[in-house]
């Protein structure tokens, strides 16, 4: 992880965009599993199967840095540059989502971001997340939007795509006619 904290372009669109070094990393690793213990939820490793590298993590977190969307829980994701751009931040981030609202009984689910992170704002509309506004992270004087995903919206786009899921399965095999 500290590797990936490491990386000026990883960390472009993290807070005030500093890296954090070896140290500072540990210290947030420690605060992470600490989340685990106090909000029953927290930060997933991410990491690739066939290799068993660590690829970044993905979970859920208090935004404490951001008092006006309190309450609320966070989904975020952060992977080294080398797993950027395979759909690994979109599955991960859904996993998380999906351990909210299924497992944590979660009633809403927020993602902060700062604008212009154009990959991160993608990741979110995948997450059937919508933009409800935007303001300034007081923490860095950066522009950020907060994307929402209620409970009943993640249950409805649920069962839609599985509808969908059970269709492909089951419906007609399209194939070339040569």
């Amino acid at each position: 992880m500290a590797a990936v904290n490491a990386d000026p372009e990883v960390m472009r669109w993290i807070r005030d965009g500093n890296i954090r070094d070896e140290q500072q990393t540990r210290g947030g690793v420690q605060a992470w599993e600490s989340e685990w213990e106090s909000q029953g939820f927290g930060l997933f490793a991410v990491e690739i199967r066939s290799t068993g590298e660590l690829a970044g993590f993905t979970g859920l977190s208090v935004p404490d840095y951001l008092p006006e969307v309190l309450p609320a829980v966070e989904v975020g994701w952060r992977l080294g540059r080398s797993h950027w751009g395979q759909g690994l931040a979109t599955e991960a981030a859904a996993a998380a989502v999906r351990f909210g609202f299924e497992e944590r009984g979660l009633e809403r689910i927020v993602s902060i971001i700062q604008v212009g992170n154009d990959a991160s704002e993608r990741i979110t509309a995948k997450l059937g997340m919508h933009p409800v506004q935007e303001t300034v992270n007081p923490t860095c004087g950066r522009r950020v939007r907060v994307f929402e995903l209620s409970s009943e919206q993640y249950v409805t786009t649920t069962r839609r795509r599985r509808q969908r899921e059970r269709w492909s399965r089951s419906g007609p095999r399209v194939r070339p006619a040569w």
